[in-house]
């Protein structure tokens, strides 16, 4: 395939991903799992800031994709691929907006 068709499929595929995950799920996840205990430590108040940052590491959603599965992993949290994309699809839905 050319270029000119794989780039608008992958991003289409990508997207597609985002729709399907649950960010209501996700929010839940997040708070089950206590993630705001560890931003908290990084960056105080109640955490948000590690999102809100001008100096934020995450600049697109693959990144953030990225990003979720480093803290899965850390954190041991036993989240399955669709698991991170419920947790991928509520920050981008209540912080990033990519």
């Amino acid at each position: 395939m050319k270029m000119k068709t794989l780039l608008p499929l992958a991003v289409g595929l990508l997207a597609g991903a985002a729709w399907a995950s649950d960010p209501a799920l996700g929010e839940k996840m997040v708070t089950e799992k206590n993630c705001s205990a560890c931003h908290q430590r990084l960056v105080g108040g109640d955490g948000s800031k590690i999102y809100l940052r001008d100096s934020r590491r995450v600049k697109t959603l693959p990144q953030l994709g990225a990003q979720v599965s480093f803290c899965s992993s850390q954190l041991k949290t036993g989240w399955f691929p669709e698991d991170e994309e419920h947790v991928v699809a509520w920050l981008n839905h209540r912080y990033y907006k990519f």
